[in-house]
């Protein structure tokens, strides 16, 4: 990979790659960190690097430093513990988005994963298996358990509007 190919992928995929790591922890000032990570490791690696590959590479190295993030965050310790039922109201909410947002959270990791780089990045499933490391039967099985929990969860869409 070039200098003009690196320069190329930046401009391309960065958005992307934010709001793919955006949804996974929506904290914007932790995903521009992964992102940033992300572009250095694969700075570090420019050399070893197919310009062809370089948006796959990209997301691979975003995921495995989101999870490296997560799994970090996850042994601290937690100061500010908050009694949400406290805090939350039983008023019907009229925004989709809201909802799937919602259900998308209480999706396991992986399949969160998987549904995000199918169905917002428009990744198909070899790419993904590629980036997640599993098999394309795989990806299918998760992307289907995904998209059976949120067709459950939302219910229909008349009693969520």
């Amino acid at each position: 990979m070039t200098l003009a190919d690196y320069n190329n992928c930046v401009d391309q995929h960065a958005d992307g790659v934010y709001r793919f790591i955006l949804k996974h922890i929506k904290d914007k000032d932790i995903a521009k960190d992964i992102v940033q990570d992300s572009f250095e490791k694969m700075w570090r690696k420019i050399d070893g690097i197919d310009a062809a590959k370089s948006k796959t590479y990209l997301f691979t190295t975003a995921y495995h430093t989101l999870v490296d993030h997560t799994r970090k965050a996850s042994k601290q310790a937690k100061f500010n513990e908050v009694d949400f039922n406290q805090h939350s109201h039983s008023k019907q909410y009229s925004d989709l988005k809201e909802v799937l947002n919602r259900g998308l959270d209480q999706l396991p990791e992986i399949q969160k994963t998987v549904l995000l780089l199918r169905d917002y990045e428009g990744y198909d499933y070899a790419e993904i298996g590629e980036i997640a490391k599993l098999t394309e039967s795989q990806v299918k099985v998760y992307i289907f358990r995904a998209r059976t929990f949120l067709k459950n969860y939302i219910g229909k869409v008349e009693s969520v509007l």
